[in-house]
């Protein structure tokens, strides 16, 4: 066994530090951004242009200055994704020492989690890794993914979403409840897009099980 637990993490209101300023920094930090982290700093003596655009829009700080251990103790999560091994090492031990959650980006044995490789759709993620084997068969799979779980499962998503909330509130019993919305989640992505009403969805649905129609 490899040690992984898969988790989904809360980024909101978490200090992300990025430690370097190219190519690799710059996929990590689009992650940290689509996941909706939203206090990202990058710490490097330069950055990529795209990285600089982003920092101008004020989604993130860029502070363009070498790593310090004070960059770690600070942080909830960090990666290091320089060119200099010694300056991800340091900041790998830095890490361990202050209970930081950690990624280096080329050295999978001296990280605490490995990224994924993600497909969104809304509220629903998909992530798969092959923990550090092979993450050109990560990507592979990430590809099918994808094309099983189109775009219009965002919509289905929510839709589940509305439901299930609806769902809490209406109905009492935790057994009829579960089986609606495991009815539910099976003929979801069948609905027709244009005349859909959640009320009248949980009604059928309810139907259904009291007539055991399962």
């Amino acid at each position: 066994m490899n040690g992984y637990y898969p988790v989904v993490l809360q980024l909101r209101g978490k200090r992300c530090v990025i430690v370097g300023g190219g190519a690799v920094a710059q996929r990590k930090l689009l992650g940290l951004l689509e996941a909706g982290a939203d206090q990202v700093i990058v710490i490097s003596p330069a950055v990529t242009p795209r990285i600089a655009e982003i920092a101008k829009e004020g989604s993130i700080r860029v502070e363009l200055r070498e790593y310090t251990e004070k960059d770690a103790r600070e942080a909830w999560l960090l990666f290091a994704a320089t060119n200099d091994g010694q300056v991800n090492e340091a900041a790998a031990a830095d890490c361990m020492r202050y209970g930081v959650l950690f990624n280096a980006a080329d050295e999978f044995s001296r990280s605490s989690f490995i990224s994924p490789s993600v497909v969104r759709r809304g509220d629903l993620l998909l992530a798969v890794t092959a923990s550090g084997a092979s993450p050109a068969l990560s990507q592979r799979i990430k590809t099918e993914l994808a094309e099983r779980y189109g775009p219009q499962y965002e919509e289905i998503t929510s839709r589940l979403r509305d439901l299930r909330e609806r769902a809490q509130q209406m109905l009492l019993d935790e057994q009829d409840r579960q089986k609606v919305l495991k009815l539910a989640a099976e003929e979801a992505p069948e609905l027709n897009r244009k005349h859909f009403d959640i009320d009248e969805w949980l009604q059928s649905l309810h139907h259904r099980i009291d007539r055991g129609q399962l």
